[in-house]
């Protein structure tokens, strides 16, 4: 048994539906990593329950695994806003939604995330941050004046690979742009972070 089957036999099973999600990912998709997958979703399901946000803003659906992950916290009443630029995957996400009880809780854009951002007149509880890594500073400081104050963003990605410690091309643009996020935010007195080695990297962001 490696380190990473025993940290899953010890955390809650992944559900029945995320399974089919995640399976159906793999075989349809070329780049079937990017799904959050089992202990990343269980991490962000346990981490809306303790926090209990009552409305969600998540920037890179994907399959729309993590958006289901973080609906299964939200209250009556609650709302998940999610933001895909794929127009080819609406059709994939909408029926994963479906096919969970949680999708009701869910509203889905495509388009642009800057753009969408600027148009969703709402206080978040939480942001999940996991799109396009070149634009992570710029969906930050979007997003920031969105955020209540003492809520939380969730940057997904921060370690890149372990690529934040080598050194990078300069045509790298993703990685150049995760580490002036990653610099960014730890100089950043608006607000209280930690960055945690699950997965490929998670940094949580609290709005002071």
């Amino acid at each position: 048994m490696t380190l990473d089957e025993y940290i899953l036999s010890h955390s809650d099973a992944e559900p029945a539906y995320l399974a089919k999600i995640n399976r159906a990912t793999h075989v349809r998709l070329i780049n079937p990593r990017m799904c959050s997958g089992h202990l990343q979703g269980r991490f962000l399901a346990m981490f809306c329950r303790m926090i209990q946000p009552k409305c969600i803003l998540e920037l890179g659906t994907f399959t729309g695994y993590s958006a289901l992950c973080m609906a299964e916290a939200l209250p009556v009443g609650g709302v998940l806003h999610t933001v895909e630029c794929d127009d080819e995957l609406e059709d994939f996400i909408l029926d994963n939604f479906a096919g969970s009880g949680h999708g009701s809780k869910i509203r889905l854009h495509i388009g642009d995330a800057l753009a969408v951002i600027k148009e969703l007149d709402e206080t978040f509880d939480l942001v999940f941050i996991d799109a396009d890594k070149r634009e992570y500073l710029a969906y930050y400081e979007a997003v920031l004046p969105k955020l209540r104050a003492g809520g939380f963003i969730l940057a997904d990605n921060t370690l890149w690979d372990g690529k934040v410690l080598q050194k990078v091309a300069a045509n790298d643009k993703q990685t150049i742009e995760i580490m002036r996020f990653n610099d960014f935010v730890a100089k950043d007195s608006r607000v209280e972070k930690v960055m945690l080695p699950l997965r490929d990297g998670l940094t949580i962001i609290r709005k002071i």
